[in-house]
């Protein structure tokens, strides 16, 4: 019998000729929600915890780590960029979709960071295009479960749509935003949750025991002992008494009051205890490498801050987010631009904001740009403004150094009354 024929109803006994098995066979919808998990995305990991988009989220360190990514790529300003001018191309129809409107209910953060966040965590991000006079109008987010990519015999790539109402629909590669993740085969992403289902599967197997000791543990520390020779019922008397009074974290601080001979012996924390712990905090450098991101920016307080928030900073987007910031680059430049603008036009990430330092090296690097201590000046004073989002100024154009400019003559106002006419 195979694994679908525990699904099926077996046909009723009666006197009727029996009917063909292919008839006979009834299917009926799977109405439980762990079930269609399992069947369609979840996996069981080594240490028997089911692993899927869903449950790997429910880990602080998960959940942490994708919301850290998705939201820094949402809320960072994402530019169209003039290739020849390098100024930014407001004027083209996909310069308000990248950096404002998508489409009417999300704004550029919420399309962002659902992209990236389905992109993390299931390996692939898509979204429906679409297209008035060869211009990207609108971006649509379509659920990677309900999309899988084929590579057609001329080599390129449609992508087979599920719809929810029913039926499937093949669109065209031009009609589909793909971003992908680590991928394999070069089509499909490959999702981090999947890949790291045992490290993900351990930690929250670790979680779930910490849980059971607080739910149904002794807070006191220690064991009952007694010279007395218990029959099975005293002990299972003073067993279930015990855990009525003292189990739980709701009756953690009670003392407890001892009769029959009963004594109560402080034993302390166990090794096991020690070694939960310790797999608790090995789970979250797991969790950390996989995703990239520095265990500080996971909240875990092992590190001097200070000074060093900089350089963790600076470290997230070099080797965080940079390859993302990539991938978000060329598959706009891939799917989003046709014909010249492909050459006349590029995605850019501005993610000065993440590696400025503090206000002092902030300064110094800005006084370096603008040519002080006599170096040749290569940052005009209105890219400086426009790195710190200030408004341009009208002498602010010129590749020259503010410090030994000669200063501009002031024109001096005539205290004549004017000659009568």
């Amino acid at each position: 019998m195979g694994l679908w024929d525990l699904f099926r109803r077996a046909p009723a006994a009666s006197a009727a000729p029996a009917m063909p098995q292919a008839q006979a066979a009834q299917w009926y919808p799977l109405l439980d929600d762990a079930l269609a998990t399992v069947l369609s995305e979840g996996r069981e990991s080594g240490s028997g915890q089911l692993v899927s988009a869903h449950t790997a989220l429910l880990n602080s360190a998960v959940f942490r780590s994708v919301s850290l990514i998705s939201s820094a790529i949402g809320m960072l300003p994402l530019h169209l960029i003039n290739q020849e001018t390098k100024a930014k191309a407001t004027e083209h129809p996909l310069f308000k979709l990248l950096h404002q409107e998508p489409n009417s209910w999300q704004t550029s953060f919420d399309f962002r960071k659902l992209m990236q966040r389905r992109a993390l965590v299931k390996g692939n991000g898509f979204a429906r295009i679409v297209w008035s006079r060869g211009k990207a109008t609108a971006l649509i987010p379509l659920d990677p479960d309900a999309i899988t990519p084929v590579q057609n015999p001329d080599w390129t790539v449609s992508y087979k749509f599920n719809r929810t109402a029913g039926g499937s629909v093949m669109l065209a590669p031009e009609e589909v935003f793909h971003l992908r993740g680590e991928s394999e085969d070069g089509i499909n992403g490959i999702s981090l949750v999947f890949q790291a289902r045992e490290a993900i599967g351990l930690a929250l197997s670790a979680d779930k025991a910490i849980a059971r000791v607080f739910r149904n543990g002794s807070f006191i520390d220690g064991t009952l002992q007694t010279d007395m020779a218990l029959s099975d019922e005293a002990r299972a008397n003073i067993r279930d008494s015990w855990a009525a009074r003292y189990g739980g974290a709701e009756n953690a601080g009670k003392t407890p009051l001892l009769d029959h001979g009963l004594k109560y012996v402080v034993t302390g924390s166990t090794a096991k205890d020690a070694q939960t712990n310790e797999t608790r905090a090995r789970q979250i450098e797991e969790v950390a490498r996989i995703f990239g991101v520095p265990r500080p920016l996971l909240m875990v307080d092992d590190t001097s801050w200070g000074s060093g928030i900089d350089s963790l900073g600076q470290l997230f987007v070099q080797y965080g987010l940079n390859p993302w910031f990539e991938a978000w680059q060329q598959a706009i430049g891939r799917s989003l631009l046709l014909g010249a603008d492909k050459d006349n036009y590029t995605a850019k990430f501005n993610a000065s904001a993440l590696e400025r330092g503090n206000m002092e090296a902030q300064g110094s690097f800005f006084a370096q740009a603008l040519g002080a201590g006599g170096a040749q000046a290569w940052m005009t004073p209105n890219e400086i403004r426009d790195v710190l989002d200030l408004p341009s100024h009208p002498d602010g154009d010129k590749l020259t150094n503010p410090m030994t400019a000669p200063a501009t003559p002031a024109v001096e106002k005539s205290t004549d009354a004017p000659a009568s006419a």
